[in-house]
């Protein structure tokens, strides 16, 4: 039995476990699996088998003829019900189909179903869900071979690939992070850092080897009850398994710098970075035991030198640097190496039971940390690794299904500075110290260590087949997860330099240093045993052949030792309750806060008083109604909500920010007088030859240093979902049309917990980083808050591929009016004193309209035309708006507010992307090709860096924010791709 911590969820432990263990040992379609559904005689023996594997499955219809079969691994089926009613049918991934089989139907009829039906669309499901299948997945063209991209063809989602290479996935206008995707069933989640899933944090490579993948599911919204950890979008993929014929792909692709248009930067500077990308890879899959036993394996590998342009931070300073750091300017590259590996078992002894064994392997290099005020010289080096072992067992029986899923974990992310020593940071006096340039080995704050590493067991449950009031599939299960979680936030090495640049020239001497300094008996690495149960119930009830309703009903519960069991340190809660020097004799600082609106003891933990929490409860609900009850015009909608996890990235913070405090010394220059203190000291060349010279300055203690306190009442993240829509099918056309509406609630934000003596927070309009803890520095306080709404029209029209036709075209269409009170990819927002007085603005998560088509055709001479084109309006800009005259505020009372602002263009992003397959068959199914993958054919430049002004003295520009010209772009310049393979 699962035990929590404290108080509250024993009970419920209890009683998930007894009734997985006291019902008939039944199981349910996990997020991978297909069910087969609809009508046959009464009581007629049903039969399916897999014509690729030789996979059986058998069940008898009820008596008034209706039949259900789950567990269905996705594939080519051959259905039979007897004499007049044999069918083919592709089942499609985490799909239920219905297909009637029966015997009375007219000749001519079944055989239209046979044909026509040989891959149905999943049209009663109460999901917004697109199915992304092989087809599109082997002929759009591509930037990078990352499976995930093929989503950007799904109404409400983005796939994007940034100035640095890095890839991401988003729905709607929550962040990356609230993305789950699913591989067989299984969670990729990332626990700690932020993408999403694990290993996809600012990273050019791949989750998942593409040449493993089948197909997979695209869930936007009003998913069912087995989807955990997830606000936004859930991907469910299908991975290939070997055949009853041995079948084999091999692949090699390169572009380079000759095959690529120069971008901005390297226009400018009139030369290009030299880069070359490549990517390889190879699988193969076959019979082991025909029909019974089956393999397969792949490897694929990419090697990238993608161009970035390192660019001022501020542009107004960088004419006065020295030459030697002004060179540093211009093109430069991102080494990245990535090697993936899959292998998958699978075992078929008998009708009834199936056994799977996989595992993948994700080793990755890349250098990063270069581009805006970042030069090339202070780059740092990520190792990035994943490790998945999967095993499964599947049973099945007339009306019962059971799958028992056991998995393992080992991931982690680890920067490092490439170089040791000594770094230069360049700033620009005259506009806040804005930095110019940072340059020399990497910022001891920017080398971390992030981990996730541990077993799982989940048990999935389906009871079909039961009659009352209509036809009823039950399902439930449960998962129990351990995983160790790491996070180390700094290394103890490379004090970073600050020089003063102004209109004159720059100071020989720097004015500042930063340097860490570990405290004795302090850990500067968090971990912790974290422990997720979640349980379930869902029943999918058809009360009429019309009207289908999916009920769920999901609970989970996590248990963070380190966050539950933390002791805020003896040092930090005496500082609270001394005399607040700013404040009449007799007031503490805590009471200081108070006025201000922070009770301290709601963040002091003693190890006790914090409990995790135990009511997330997510129920959901979904109908779809058949108008005709012909699958042609079916109106579905719904309504839920579903929960994910506070990163530990976050949580960790009120640990390691105490063991490896970061310091600031001043030093007393003529350019930069200040006060002699101990702070602020007389320059000494000795300060420049090693970092035991300069901890040699402060004592080892956290004294002195800025101070992280999480609430002791944390919640998780959540989004409610609600969605209305009608999908129609005409002919060989599919067409959906939905309003959805998601508010998220509960994202996490650091704020500033500063007060002065009055409790006031603003002081001349300016946030009270002067009025720290006595002794420390300022006081960060962790919160939930941050909010998003977001409402969409989402529109798509499909003629999908088939061998007959030789054609295929999607069309998706979005409208998104979003609006959230923090920048998505903020977790920090010190600028307001709660992140409830943070105002709603327009989202920087997604544009106003997008549009998606991509076609493919089957040309003569044994060649594929493969295209997508994006259309997107500009993304607004969200920033920090401080423009009114010297002594007015804001209503906050801040000189700044939080503003967003498009670029005047009418779009922000254009692409348009061609492929040509050219095929030569060899015979004895031994094929070779040729493609050519042309992308942003017309050269768009999609810039992705911003010019900001936002006036003076109250008086806004007309066009507060403009593209950066000589920026970084979104996606690639034009360039020419070539690939060549071989099929067997």
């Amino acid at each position: 039995m699962l035990v929590c911590a404290k108080k509250g969820c024993g009970w419920l432990a209890a009683v998930a476990l007894v009734v997985l263990t006291c019902s008939p040992r039944a199981g349910w379609t996990q997020a991978v699996e297909a069910a087969l559904r609809g009508r046959a005689a009464p009581n007629a023996q049903i039969t399916v088998q897999n014509t690729a594997t030789g996979l059986n499955r058998r069940t008898r219809a009820a008596a008034d003829g209706s039949y259900n079969i789950v567990g269905l691994p996705p594939g080519p089926y051959r259905v039979d019900a007897g004499p007049g009613t044999e069918a083919n049918v592709t089942l499609t991934v985490a799909s239920t189909i219905t297909l009637d089989l029966q015997p009375q139907a007219p000749r001519e009829e079944l055989a239209t179903v046979t044909v026509k039906t040989t891959r149905p669309i999943e049209m009663k499901t109460s999901e917004i869900a697109t199915i992304i299948p092989q087809a599109q997945i082997q002929t759009l063209p591509q930037i990078t071979r990352n499976f995930l991209e093929f989503a950007d063809t799904v109404p409400g989602m983005a796939f994007s690939v940034d100035k640095n290479g890095n890839t991401s996935l988003r729905s709607g206008a929550q962040n990356d992070s609230s993305v789950n995707v699913f591989i067989d069933g299984v969670g990729q989640k990332s626990y700690v850092t932020e993408g999403g899933v694990a290993g996809q944090f600012f990273t050019q490579g791949n989750p998942f080897p593409q040449l493993a993948i089948g197909e997979y599911k695209v869930i936007t919204s009003n998913y069912k009850a087995e989807y955990d950890q997830i606000t936004s979008a859930a991907v469910t993929a299908e991975t290939k398994s070997g055949t009853n014929e041995f079948h084999g792909d091999a692949f090699g692709t390169f572009t380079g710098q000759n095959q690529r248009a120069a971008s901005p930067a390297e226009v400018k500077v009139g030369y290009k970075t030299k880069t070359s990308d490549k990517e390889f890879g190879a699988a193969v899959g076959g019979p082991i035991i025909k029909d019974v036993l089956h393999f397969f394996v792949t490897y694929e590998g990419k090697r990238f030198d993608t161009p970035i342009a390192v660019s001022p931070g501020n542009t107004l300073g960088a004419p006065f640097l020295p030459p030697e750091v002004a060179a540093q300017f211009g093109p430069s590259s991102l080494p990245f190496k990535e090697d993936l590996y899959f292998g998958k078992l699978d075992w078929a002894p008998s009708d009834k039971d199936r056994f799977v064994l996989s595992t993948k392997v994700r080793l990755e290099t890349q250098a990063t940390n270069i581009g805006v005020a970042k030069a090339a010289s202070t780059s740092i080096v990520v190792d990035n690794n994943d490790t998945r072992i999967d095993g499964r067992w599947q049973h099945t029986e007339d009306h019962w299904f059971n799958e028992l899923l056991a998995t393992f974990e080992d991931a982690f992310h680890a920067p490092t500075a490439r170089t040791l020593g000594y770094g230069a940071n360049y700033t620009y006096q005259p506009v806040q110290d804005e930095l110019i340039l940072n340059v020399g080995p990497a910022s001891p704050l920017a080398t971390q260590n992030k981990a996730q590493r541990g077993p799982a067991i989940q048990d999935d449950f389906t009871l079909n087949g039961l009659q009352w009031l209509g036809d009823h599939t039950i399902k439930t299960g449960f998962k129990l997860k351990r995983v160790v979680l790491t996070a180390q936030d700094a290394q103890d090495i490379n004090p970073q330099l600050y020089y003063d640049v102004n209109p004159t020239g720059t100071a020989p001497i720097p004015y500042k240093v930063l340097f860490t300094n570990p405290v004795p008996g302090l850990n500067p690495v968090a971990r912790s045993d974290d422990t997720q149960f979640g349980i379930y119930l869902q029943d999918d009830w058809a009360p009429t052949p019309k009207l289908t309703l999916n009920l769920g009903v999901r609970w989970d519960y996590e248990k963070t030792p380190s966050y539950l069991d933390h002791v805020t340190p003896a040092n930090v809660i005496d500082a609270f309750n001394t005399q607040d020097p700013n404040a009449p004799a007799g007031q503490t600082y805590a009471q200081s806060l108070a006025k201000g609106g922070i009770n301290i003891s709601d963040y002091i933990s003693d190890g006790h008083n914090r409990s995790a929490p135990t009511d997330q409860i997510a129920p959901r609900f979904g109908v779809s109604y058949d108008l005709n009850a012909d699958q042609k015009h079916v109106v579905f909608g719904g309504a839920g909500r579903s929960y994910d996890r506070d990163l530990y990235d976050y949580l960790q913070l009120e640990q390691t920010k105490s063991a490896l405090p970061a310091y600031t010394i001043f030093f007393n220059v003529p350019e930069r007088p200040c006060t002699p203190s101990p702070t602020c000291i007389a320059f000494d060349p000795v300060y420049l030859s090693g970092l035991p010279n300069l901890q040699r300055l402060v004592a080892a203690s956290n004294v002195g240093q800025e101070v992280n306190l999480l609430n002791n009442r944390l919640k998780a993240p959540y989004s409610d979902q609600f969605s209305i829509g009608m999908r129609n099918r005409v002919g060989d056309w599919n067409t959906s049309a939905t309003l959805a509406r998601i508010l998220s609630h509960n994202g996490f934000a650091y704020t500033l917990g500063n007060r002065l003596p009055d409790g006031t927070f603003f002081q001349n309009g300016n946030p009270p980083f002067n009025y720290p803890i006595p002794r420390f520095g300022s006081l960060i306080v962790g919160n939930n808050g941050i909010e998003t709404r977001t409402t969409q029209v989402l529109l798509a029209i499909e003629k999908p591929y088939t061998d007959e036709s030789r054609w295929g075209v999607t069309f998706a269409y979005t409208f998104t009016d979003a609006k959230h009170n923090r920048d998505i990819i903020e977790h920090y927002a010190l600028d307001e004193p709660t992140i409830g007085q943070y105002p709603f603005i327009a989202s920087n998560a997604a544009a106003k309209h997008r549009f998606v088509t991509s076609a493919t055709v089957r040309g003569p001479w044994q060649t594929t035309v493969g295209a997508k084109w994006v259309l997107a309006t500009p993304i607004p800009h969200n920033d920090l708006g401080c423009y009114l005259p010297d002594g007015q505020v804001f209503a906050t009372g801040s000189r700044c507010t939080p503003i967003a602002a498009r670029p005047p263009d009418t779009l922000g992003f254009r692409d348009l992307d061609l492929q040509v397959t050219k095929d030569v068959d060899l015979g004895n199914a031994l094929s070779v090709y040729v493609r050519l993958d042309l992308l942003n054919v017309f050269n768009n430049t999609n810039y992705a860096d911003y010019r900001t002004n936002y006036g003076t003295n109250g008086v806004p520009p007309a066009n507060p924010v403009t593209f950066n010209q000589i920026g970084n772009l979104f996606g690639t310049s034009r360039t020419l791709k070539l690939q060549a393979g071989v099929r067997f």
